[in-house]
């Protein structure tokens, strides 16, 4: 057990939860857990505004790449990973024909587990910048499709005070970023 080690194997791109799954059945099947009892696939929940709603997707902070904890001093957990199909190889060394695994620096791990949980209370606002006076279209919430001013900007709350017309007076209305849009 104390052998265990975190490598990173490359894969091909965009199937790395299917290489993940694939692995999780072969190693339950074989009863090989001890040998490799975690596999990681570093990834960050993004909320994003399209069309109006609110859209969750997962990305990928290495696209390309799967990291696992394995003990590789036996034979056949390294066998297995390199022989799975999708897997490209293990990141490492390369001495004459072969890869010699590398394994990741406990400091290289932890940021990475540091940044995978961090990722779950994130959440991405638009990288965009706004200017008092600017003009601008509200895309969501009640005040959707009216266009307003931009009075205040709360850069590290990621808000705006905006004045909206309505019914032809002006009415301050507080909204996050992902709210609004540049009127073009």
């Amino acid at each position: 057990m104390s052998n265990l080690n975190w490598y990173v194997i490359r894969a091909v791109s965009g199937q790395e939860k299917k290489i993940k799954t694939y692995l999780e059945n072969e190693i339950t099947r074989q009863g090989i857990q001890e040998s490799i009892p975690e596999i990681l696939i570093p990834t960050e929940k993004i909320v994003e505004m399209r069309n109006g709603k609110k859209r969750i997707r997962e990305k990928n902070f290495f696209p390309g790449y799967i990291i696992i904890s394995a003990d590789l001093s036996k034979g056949d957990a390294y066998h297995l990973i390199t022989t799975m199909p999708g897997v490209l190889g293990f990141l490492g060394n390369t001495t004459g024909n072969s890869k010699v695994p590398v394994p990741l620096r406990q400091a290289e791990i932890n940021r990475i587990l540091g940044k995978v949980e961090d990722a779950v209370e994130e959440v991405e606002a638009p990288k965009v910048s706004f200017m008092k006076g600017e003009s601008v279209k509200i895309i969501d919430g009640p005040f959707s499709g009216f266009i307003g001013t931009v009075e205040e900007i709360f850069d590290d709350k990621k808000k705006l005070n905006v004045v909206v017309k309505i019914f032809g007076r002006s009415t301050p209305v507080e909204l996050s970023y992902a709210q609004v849009e540049k009127e073009s």
